[in-house]
């Protein structure tokens, strides 16, 4: 990726659209909300793939994603929590928190900051 500043930021042309960034979000996405959405939407697609193989009846994922930042250390990410509400049918609680385990363990962008910030997961069934 190359990055090429702007006024107020940063942008780069992917190749699925421009990505203006700026620590103000009147002139692009905030580092930190990049962050916090691609733990979120790693995590969601690789729960998405694995009840999709299970062929568990789901039909919508959406995710809350809360973060906690401290502000004496330059505003860091201290932890993430990502809330799942799954909304489907039959699903049982005790294989979705099997599921959630493996999203865990397969997501590349929670396992990249493992160590460094907490990643908390919680999820809901909501039953059709």
């Amino acid at each position: 990726m190359e990055f090429k500043m702007k006024d107020g930021g940063f942008v780069a042309e992917l190749p699925y659209g421009r990505l203006d960034i700026s620590g103000d979000e009147n002139y692009g996405f905030r580092p930190y909300q990049l962050l916090v959405s691609s733990l979120a939407i790693c995590s969601g697609g690789i729960l998405r793939n694995i009840l999709e193989k299970m062929r568990l009846d789901v039909q919508d994922i959406q995710i809350t994603a809360e973060t906690e930042r401290n502000r004496e250390k330059a505003n860091r990410v201290e932890k993430v929590t990502l809330h799942f509400k799954i909304t489907g049918k039959g699903l049982k609680k005790e294989k979705l928190e099997r599921v959630m385990a493996l999203t865990r363990k397969n997501c590349a962008m929670v396992q990249s900051v493992e160590g460094s910030i907490e990643v908390e997961e919680t999820f809901e069934i909501v039953e059709v």
